[in-house]
């Protein structure tokens, strides 16, 4: 059988959520719920978008991480919550990963 793969999207927005380390919490709550689940996470399928609006769906990691998932490298994702991925298209975004394999960290 083979092994879940899994990976984890954090996002901040502004430059003082950045300079508050509001993304470092995100991504320490995630790793830890990640290991407590007894998956490995290797540093590639860690997808951080540092100081972009969640406002927009054009973002760096968040591309990415769509490429991995269309690619099938991914089985699972895990975010503090769905509107880290984005505000006002959270539900819509990421209705179709929710329902197979997006779990939140709350």
């Amino acid at each position: 059988m083979k092994e879940l793969q899994v990976a984890i999207y954090a996002r901040v927005s502004s430059e003082q959520q950045s300079e508050s380390k509001t993304i470092e919490s995100q991504l320490s709550e995630l790793r830890a719920r990640v290991k407590t689940l007894g998956f490995l996470l290797p540093s590639e399928l860690e997808f951080v978008d540092n100081g972009y609006s969640g406002s927009t769906l054009i973002r760096p990691a968040l591309e990415q991480l769509r490429d991995v998932v269309a690619a099938g490298g991914i089985d699972r994702l895990y975010v503090h919550c769905p509107d880290r991925l984005a505000r006002n298209y959270a539900r819509s975004a990421c209705c179709s990963w929710k329902s197979s394999f997006m779990q939140g960290s709350r």
